[in-house]
């Protein structure tokens, strides 16, 4: 089957075709936060009468988790570090999703933000970090279609149908890893790693985007010309924060780009390393379904991930395809029980075999990127050991359906999956920001 191709702004961040053959519908997500609803299916912690910490269950409208997680340590006068949840989720949208906080019921109840609600709380000792769910369920609903509603659900149950033959969709990373205004967040990434600390930082404050506010892109653009670092702080909007945060610390230390990085939340940090990675990965993909290899089943060479206690791919434990065992790794997969990998290139990866192994060799190489360099010793606790993700994502409970001018997507994903790289195989937009 010959692939379509994708326009130049998916391209560049590593998305370069789409299985589905047919002609994209267009529309918009998010045109409300309404029209996006995630809900995580969380991992719940053992409660404890007399736990020191709160599980919290909340519900927020347009809140990044990242800027939701400064404004709780905040309002509770505590580290950020103490404001544990396990997965990001974007602004533009509604989300539930498990926080656990370091303080006591009553003092979280006391908080008040606005579209922040508290659905459950309850004490205690337990922690959770980055990883601790099974995945999310989605309501989503598609507006402003390029073409009427008749064509839109025959293209969309089309592209189901030849999805569900496959098994899923190609488990890219989605737009949002990347920032669907400003996709950067791989570049400053890549400059982590090559030692650049000084572009990264440039790279963070002065990428400007016409689809930012108008006063942020002039700003941004501002400094991009100048590098007058005093003058931006002056310039850039107060809701800047981290923005801020970096260029405050710079007016103190002129030269400290390294410690001006710091200024970020360490999971912001850590995310541009990963961005770099899905980056990698993404390209990885593209070159295995460009070369007409199977994402729903191995081939020799492939390393095949196995299937922990809650049935997902175990990213640490993985067995090579070949001739002997091929045909049981081949039943596996087709059950769901066994998963074909890429790597998530880090300081300790290992390619795989056959062509799988000379994809990722090559595009390593195009590159030019060594694994020593997630190594980053400049920077506390930071680097990347690298590991295996699947290269198809299975869905449970996909339903499309019609809603006046618009097309309504219900379904469930494990964890680590994005919706928008199922929806951009109906959709196919040029731009970004339409995801």
């Amino acid at each position: 089957m010959s692939l379509t191709e994708s326009a130049e702004a998916e391209r560049l961040i590593g998305l370069e075709c789409f299985f589905t053959p047919q002609d994209g519908i267009g529309g918009r997500l998010r045109a409300e936060p309404e029209d996006f609803v995630v809900e995580e299916l969380s991992i719940f912690p053992k409660e404890d009468v007399d736990g020191l910490n709160t599980a919290a269950l909340v519900r927020a409208r347009y809140w990044e988790t990242n800027r939701l997680v400064r404004e709780f340590a905040r309002r509770l006068r505590i580290s950020r570090k103490r404001v544990m949840f396990a997965g990001t989720k974007d602004k533009r949208a509604v989300t539930t999703q498990l926080f656990v906080l370091g303080a006591r019921v009553d003092e979280v109840r006391a908080v008040n933000i606005p579209d922040v609600d508290f659905i459950r709380l309850y004490p205690t000792n337990a922690q959770i970090g980055m990883g601790d769910l099974l995945g999310n369920s989605f309501d989503i609903l598609l507006k402003d279609m390029e073409v009427d509603i008749h064509t839109a659900m025959e293209t969309c149950n089309s592209g189901k149908a030849q999805l569900d033959e496959l098994g899923g969709f190609p488990n890219f990373f989605g737009v949002q890893r990347f920032g669907a205004v400003r996709p950067i967040t791989h570049l400053i990434g890549k400059h982590m790693t090559r030692k650049e600390p000084e572009k990264a930082v440039m790279s963070y404050l002065s990428h400007h985007s016409p689809f930012e506010h108008q006063e942020t892109m002039e700003a941004r653009k501002r400094l991009a010309e100048t590098g007058d670092i005093p003058e931006a702080l002056h310039n850039f909007p107060d809701d800047l924060i981290f923005e801020k945060a970096i260029m405050n610390h710079l007016v103190v230390h002129p030269d400290d780009y390294i410690g001006a990085l710091g200024q970020l939340p360490p999971n912001l940090l850590m995310m541009f390393i990963h961005a770099y990675q899905s980056y990698l990965f993404n390209r990885m993909i593209s070159e295995r379904m460009r070369r007409g290899i199977p994402l729903n089943r191995p081939v020799e060479g492939d390393l095949v991930l196995k299937m922990d206690k809650n049935g997902l791919p175990d990213h640490d434990t993985w067995v090579k395809a070949d001739s002997r065992n091929l045909p049981r790794l081949t039943e596996l997969t087709a059950k769901g029980k066994a998963f074909v990998s890429a790597t998530l290139y880090g300081m300790d990866s290992e390619f795989a075999g056959g062509e799988q192994g000379e994809i990722e060799a090559m595009i390593i190489e195009q590159e030019g990127v060594d694994s020593r360099d997630f190594i980053l010793s400049e920077y506390e606790k930071l680097g990347s050991h690298g590991t295996r993700r699947e290269i198809l994502a299975p869905y449970k409970d996909f339903e499309i359906s019609g809603a006046d001018d618009a097309i309504r997507f219900r379904f469930r994903l494990a964890k680590g999956c994005y919706a928008t790289t199922l929806l951009r195989e109906f959709m196919k937009s040029p731009e970004l920001t339409k995801y």
